[in-house]
C-alpha cells in the first residue's frame, strides 16, 4: 500500500509547550555556541548506539486516554568503558505518524540515535542517576499524567525513553541511548471503528501414535509425555486457555489436540525407547481433566473454528501430494471427523468451513486443495495476496475470488507482530505497542468501517501468548476498534477496489516450499492406506483398527511436521510397521513335506489368529502346481471360507487325489472376499506313492497264508498236549492212524536231520511242539502232523 507521507507533526501545540521550547533554546544558546566552535575544530560524532542501552519493560496503559497517568519502567545499562555521570532518564514525545510505513521504520530501528526523537518532557518527569557504572543495570520508573505529554491530534505518536549524561571523553550533557516505541492516542470514541477479528490458535504438535492397548478400552499410546507439560499449570497451552478465557477472540482449534488430551484424561501409555510402553501418571490424567474442563468454560459463547483433524499441510498436499492417488481423500476424512471431535469433547458446534494454509501463503493449487474438502473460506495473508491497485488504505479482509470461495485476508503487519523471542519484557512491550500502533493507523486511514483479521503464528510460545493477550485486551479497551468473529469478517461487504487476484504458483515463498512434505511422504501414506483397506475387511470389529490408524494417517500429513523431516519420516514408518505387525497376526502356519499313499487323502492347513478379535471374510485357497499328478478337490485348486476366533488357530481340510507317483508342490494362500491376497503364501511338497491292484492282491494273499499257518500251528499244539495226557498206547494208536491216512502225508513236517517227510524213525525224532509238556521228554512219533 502506498503511504502518502511518513511523518506529520501535531496540528496544534499548547502554549505551555511553546514556552518550554523557547526557554530551552535560550538556555542552550551558550552551549550551542561552544559546540559550534568544537565542530569547527573536529567533526562531531554521535555517541555509539550501544554506549548506554535502554530497555522499556512496561508501558501502562498501552493506549492511554485523557485522564490516565502513563507509567514507564525499565532498565538502563552502561555498555561503554567509561562511567557516565550526571545521567538521567527522560521521556520523549515524537511527531505524529500518519502512515503504517512510518510505524515500520521506527520498529525496525528502535535504538537509532539519528532518528527523530522528539522533545523531552523534562521537569520532574525524569529519573536521575549520579553515575552509571559500566556493566551495571539500573532500574527506572517514571509516571506522568497524560495531559503533561501535550498530545494533540488523535493518532500514533513516536514515543521514546532516552538516557543522557556525561563522560570523561565528552564532558557535556548528551543523549547516550534511546528506546523508541509508539503511543497510540485516541482521546475519545472514534466516529468509525474497525471491526477486528483476532484468531486465537489452539494447536500442538503430534503426540499420539497408532498403537493402542489390546484390551476393550484400547488404551492409546503416546510418543512422549510432552503434552502433559504443555497443559500443566504454567505450560504453553494452559496459558493459552487461561488468557483466552477473558478475550473476545475466535478460537481456532485442531481437533487432534482435543482428542489427545481427552485420551490422556481417560488413561494412556507412553512409548519407551526399547519399544515397550508404560502407563501415564495419574497426576497427568488429572491435569488433562482440569484443562478440558477449563477449556469448555473458556469457549462457551465464543466462535470456535475447527481445522481439519491434525491440521493437514494444505500447501504440501497441493504441491506434492495431489500426484499420489488418494491423498485428497484424507483431507476430506480429516474434515468430516473434525466437527464430531470438537462437539464430543467441548460440547459446542464448531465452524468447519475455513481452511488455513501455512502463514496464509496461497496460490491457485492451494486454493483448489483447500476447498476440495468443503471449505469455502480460505485464510490468506496480505503479504501473499498483495494489493496491486495502489490503495492508500487497508481494505476489508473479505475478498471474493471466484467459484463461491472467499479469501479472508489477514493483516500481515499485525499478524506477525508477536513473532520472535518475547521472553524479555522489553521485546514483549515493543511488540504490543507496535501492534496497537498498526491497528490505530489502519483505522484512521479511512472513514468507512472495515474488517481487520489477525492470524498469528500457529503455536505461540507462552511469552508470545502473554503479549498477544495484553494487546487484545488493550484493543478491546481502546476507542477505535470493536471485536468481531471470523465468520463476521468473512461475511462483511468486500471492498470493490481490493485485489482478488491469487498469486501464481511461482510466487509461493521458497522458504516455505523447502519445508513441505515430499512426495515420498504421501506415497508412504498411500501404502499404509492400501494395507489398512486390505486388513480391515477381515475384522469383525473394524473400528478397533480403522479409527486409530485413520487418525494416525491424518497426523502423518500434519503441518506441525514442517522443519522436522526426520521425525515425520519416523512417525509414518512406525505407523506402517505397526500395521504390518497387526496384519501379520493372522497367518498360515508353515507345513513340512506331506506323504500321500493311495489315490486320495485329506490335507489339513492351519490358519492362526493372534488378534484379540475374531476374523472372517477370508478364503483359504490350496493350489497344486502339478495338477496332472495331484489334484485338490478334483481340480487344480480348491478354496474354503475361514473364520477364526481371537487367539485361536483353525485347521482347514482339503481332499486331494493322486494320478501318478512322485513329488508335487502345493501352495496355500489366504484371500479376502474381494479377491485380494492376504499375507504371505505357504508352500510345501506332497510325496505321492500310488499302489497298483496287482500288488494289492499279492499282499492280500500273503496275509491270508500267514493267518492259515498260524491257525494250524495252534491246533497242532493242542493235539500234542492232549497226547501227553492220554498215555503211550493211545499215542501210538493215534500215530498209526495218522500215518495210515494218505491225505495227511503231505502235511508232515520234516525231521531235524533234514530227511524227507515220513522217513523219521525212532532215532530221528520230529520237530517238537513249543508248548509240549515239560515232563514228557520222549521224542515225537514218526510222521506226526502239526496244524497251522
Amino acid at each position: 500500500m502506498a503511504d502518502a507521507a511518513e511523518i506529520q507533526g501535531p496540528s496544534a501545540s499548547p502554549a505551555r509547550r511553546r514556552l518550554r521550547r523557547a526557554g530551552a533554546l535560550l538556555a542552550g544558546a551558550p552551549l550551542l555556541a561552544g559546540l559550534l566552535q568544537l565542530t569547527a575544530a573536529e567533526p562531531a560524532q554521535a555517541a555509539p548506539a550501544d554506549s548506554v542501552s535502554v530497555a522499556l519493560d512496561s508501558l501502562t496503559p498501552s493506549a492511554p486516554t485523557e485522564d490516565d497517568t502513563l507509567t514507564v519502567s525499565g532498565t538502563v545499562i552502561n555498555n561503554g568503558r567509561q562511567t557516565v555521570t550526571g545521567a538521567h532518564v527522560g521521556l520523549r514525545v515524537g511527531p505524529l505518524l500518519n502512515t503504517r510505513s512510518a510505524v515500520d521504520g521506527i520498529a525496525q530501528h528502535p535504538n537509532d540515535l539519528r532518528g527523530v526523537t522528539g522533545d523531552e518532557v523534562g521537569g520532574k518527569y525524569t529519573e536521575k542517576f549520579s553515575k552509571l557504572v559500566p556493566g551495571v543495570a539500573e532500574h527506572f520508573s517514571i509516571s506522568v499524567p497524560v495531559d503533561e505529554l501535550d498530545l494533540g491530534k488523535d493518532g500514533v505518536y513516536s514515543f521514546g525513553v532516552s538516557v543522557s549524561g556525561k563522560t570523561s571523553a565528552r564532558p557535556w550533557d548528551q543523549m547516550l541511548g534511546i528506546e523508541r516505541t509508539f503511543l497510540p492516542w485516541q482521546s475519545s470514541e472514534a466516529d468509525t471503528k474497525s471491526r477486528t477479528t483476532f484468531m486465537w490458535p489452539l494447536l500442538s504438535s503430534v503426540h499420539m501414535t497408532a498403537r493402542t492397548g489390546a484390551g476393550e478400552r484400547q488404551t492409546p499410546v503416546f510418543q512422549d509425555d510432552e503434552l502433559a507439560k504443555e497443559i500443566a499449570p504454567g505450560g504453553r497451552l494452559a496459558q493459552m486457555m487461561d488468557l483466552g478465557r477473558d478475550l473476545d477472540v475466535t478460537w481456532v482449534i485442531d481437533p487432534d489436540l482435543l482428542a489427545a488430551v481427552d485420551a490422556m484424561a481417560n488413561g494412556y501409555r507412553v512409548q519407551q525407547p526399547d519399544g515397550t510402553s508404560k502407563a501415564g501418571s495419574r497426576e497427568n490424567q488429572d491435569i488433562a481433566k482440569r484443562w478440558l474442563a477449563g477449556l469448555q468454560q473458556a469457549v462457551a459463547g465464543k466462535e470456535v473454528v475447527a481445522l481439519p483433524f491434525a491440521d493437514p499441510d494444505l500447501a504440501s498436499l497441493a504441491h506434492t501430494g495431489t500426484s499420489v492417488t488418494g491423498s485428497l481423500s484424507h483431507l476430506k476424512d480429516a474434515t468430516d471427523v473434525a466437527a464430531l471431535t470438537v462437539k464430543t469433547v467441548l460440547h459446542v458446534t464448531p465452524t468447519t468451513d475455513f481452511a488455513w494454509p501455512v502463514e496464509g501463503a496461497v496460490d491457485p493449487s492451494i486454493i483448489k486443495v483447500a476447498t476440495s474438502a468443503g471449505a469455502d473460506r480460505v485464510i490468506a495473508r496480505s503479504d501473499s495476496l498483495r494489493e496491486s491497485a495502489g490503495l492508500s488504505y487497508t481494505p476489508s479482509a473479505a475478498r471474493p475470488i471466484g467459484g463461491g470461495t472467499t479469501a479472508v485476508v489477514a493483516d500481515a503487519r499485525m499478524s506477525t507482530a508477536f513473532e520472535g523471542d518475547l521472553t524479555k519484557a522489553d521485546s514483549s512491550t515493543l511488540a504490543v505497542q507496535q501492534f496497537l500502533a498498526q491497528s490505530l493507523e489502519a483505522n484512521v486511514q479511512k472513514d468507512e468501517q472495515r474488517s481487520i483479521v489477525v492470524a498469528p503464528q500457529r503455536m505461540p510460545t507462552a511469552s508470545q501468548a502473554q503479549a498477544m493477550a495484553t494487546a487484545v485486551k488493550a484493543l478491546q479497551d481502546g476507542n477505535w476498534s470493536q471485536p468481531d468473529t471470523l465468520t463476521g469478517a468473512a461475511n462483511a461487504k468486500p471492498d470493490p477496489d481490493a485485489t482478488t487476484r491469487i498469486p501464481s504458483t511461482s510466487a509461493y515463498p521458497s522458504s516455505l516450499r523447502k519445508q513441505e512434505l515430499p512426495r515420498s511422504a504421501f506415497e508412504q501414506i498411500a501404502d499404509t492406506q492400501d494395507k489398512l483397506d486390505n486388513f480391515q475387511v477381515i475384522l469383525t470389529d473394524q473400528s478397533r483398527v480403522v479409527t486409530p490408524f485413520g487418525r494416525a494417517i491424518n497426523r502423518g500429513m500434519s503441518t506441525s511436521w514442517r522443519g522436522q523431516a526426520a521425525k515425520a519420516d519416523g512417525f509414518r514408518a512406525d505407523v506402517l510397521s505397526y500395521l504390518d505387525n497387526l496384519g501379520g497376526q493372522v497367518k498360515l502356519i508353515d507345513k513340512s513335506e506331506t506323504k500321500l499313499s493311495g489315490r486320495s487323502a485329506t490335507i489339513p492347513v492351519t490358519v492362526q489368529n493372534n488378534l484379540v478379535q475374531p476374523v472372517g471374510h477370508l478364503y483359504l485357497r490350496l493350489s497344486s502346481t502339478q495338477p496332472t499328478r495331484l489334484k485338490i478337490g478334483g481340480k487344480a485348486y480348491d478354496e474354503q471360507p475361514v473364520e477364526v476366533s481371537g487367539g485361536h488357530s483353525q485347521s482347514v481340510k482339503f481332499t486331494t487325489s493322486a494320478n501318478a507317483n512322485g513329488r508335487a508342490t502345493v501352495l496355500a494362500q489366504l484371500y479376502t472376499e474381494d479377491g485380494q491376497e492376504y499375507g504371505d503364501p505357504v508352500s510345501f511338497d506332497v510325496k505321492v506313492t500310488e499302489v497298483t491292484p496287482t500288488v494289492m492282491l499279492v499282499i492280500g494273499g500273503g496275509v491270508l497264508l500267514l493267518v492259515l499257518a498260524g491257525f494250524r500251528m495252534y491246533t497242532q499244539r493242542k493235539r500234542a498236549a492232549a497226547r501227553q495226557e492220554e498215555g503211550p498206547d493211545e499215542a501210538e494208536a493215534d500215530s498209526g492212524d495218522a500215518s495210515g491216512n494218505p491225505d495227511d502225508a503231505g502235511d508232515r513236517l520234516s525231521g531235524e536231520s533234514g530227511s524227507p517227510a515220513g522217513a523219521a524213525g525212532p532215532d530221528q525224532p520230529g520237530d517238537p511242539a513249543p508248548d509240549t509238556a515239560p515232563e514228557s521228554a520222549d521224542p515225537s512219533g514218526a510222521g506226526e502232523r502239526v496244524d497251522r
